[in-house]
């Protein structure tokens, strides 16, 4: 019975270390020290553009596992229903955002996110900023002519642990994997060939020219290169920077973007509704509501801080009738777009004014 109990200690060990190794145990470890917040926030720097030019997501629609470090499951679902704040037992944390779930190779699917280890102290508190930046790997396949005319019953593949994508010679889409070991296969005359193996990291997109090489007219054999101008490494794809960012609604400026635009004219932020009756220093975020001249957006419906919101000026007409919660507080909680000048201030917030359209998501 000892040895059984003791193996039985030995495998729980392996099991919660293996969980979180990449997790350090902090102070705050013991549920029985109390609790602490967390928080949760994208970096967000529109003036930096990313090399490769390409739509990145909105992180609204992210999906956020938040795992403690026992496993159990804190909060799983869009970022956008996440708390501003979650009043957490003391421990250590996994945070996991991304644009989607991937797990097989696919064509143009970059999956975008970010994942982080955290420790809740006891009574205080411990912030996360996450990146926006790619988190699987890319190849792209240019494939020469001459190879099409010495191989036509050749068959090209990408091919990593998780599958494999078969590539058409006239292919143009980058095929994506998770970071690790991808290989170009041939099928030929049934028989298959690897041409090549590369590991590819996070963010990494690569272009592989394949051709055929003759030493002379008896002789010819497969010639691969790599083509080093359309690496892409940059260490993290920013939020916005695109030069039409913001020209239409379903384009528009998330809420940090829209804080670091002041004096931008005739612009699409897009927010959640969270709350009105602005002062100079305060804010209403619950029902019912007084004022139909103003409210305040902010990227996650679940914003409770007045700093976090943008606020907006509702001018008589349209706008206001539809929009202002004094006589429609089911409008709380929803997404909306609204077209207007972004200015320094308005109530003490970088606000938006002269709003002339707007559409609900």
């Amino acid at each position: 019975m000892r040895s059984f109990g003791f193996f039985a200690a030995l495998t729980a060990v392996f099991m919660f270390s293996f969980l979180f190794s990449a997790c350090e145990k902090g102070p705050g470890d013991d549920p029985e020290a109390g609790k602490g917040r967390l928080r949760l926030k994208f970096y967000a720097n529109p003036s930096e553009v990313s090399k490769v030019s390409m739509e990145l997501p909105d992180t609204n629609d992210f999906l956020l596992t938040i795992r403690k470090e026992n496993g159990d499951i804190v909060f799983d679902g869009l970022y956008c229903d996440a708390e501003e704040e979650f009043s957490l037992d003391a421990g250590s944390y996994h945070v996991y955002v991304r644009s989607s779930d991937f797990e097989v190779p696919a064509f143009s699917e970059p999956q975008f996110g970010d994942e982080q280890c955290t420790v809740v102290p006891a009574g205080g508190d411990a912030s996360v900023h996450l990146q926006c930046r790619q988190i699987n790997s890319g190849v792209r396949l240019d494939v020469s002519p001459d190879f099409l005319t010495e191989y036509p019953g050749g068959v090209l593949f990408l091919q990593s642990d998780a599958g494999r994508l078969m590539y058409a010679y006239t292919e143009k889409r980058i095929a994506y994997f998770k970071p690790g070991s991808v290989s170009l296969v041939m099928m030929n005359e049934g028989k298959e060939n690897v041409l090549l193996t590369r590991v590819l990291a996070a963010q990494e997109v690569m272009t592989l020219r394949v051709a055929v090489s003759h030493s002379d007219r008896a002789e010819k054999g497969i010639s691969i290169s790599l083509d080093t101008t359309r690496i892409w490494l940059d260490e993290s794809f920013v939020i916005g920077g695109e030069d039409n960012k913001g020209a239409a609604h379903d384009n528009a400026l998330t809420v940090s973007q829209a804080k670091a635009s002041i004096g931008m004219k005739d612009v699409w932020v897009n927010g959640f509704i969270v709350g009105g009756d602005l002062t100079s220093s305060s804010a209403s975020f619950n029902p019912p509501f007084e004022s139909a001249t103003n409210l305040i957006i902010a990227a996650r419906k679940s914003v409770s801080s007045r700093e976090s919101c943008i606020a907006v000026q509702l001018p008589s007409g349209d706008v206001r009738d539809m929009l202002n919660l004094a006589e429609h507080p089911e409008m709380l909680g929803r997404e909306v777009c609204l077209n207007g000048d972004i200015v320094e201030s308005y109530f003490g917030l970088v606000g938006l004014k002269n709003v002339s359209d707007y559409v609900l998501k």
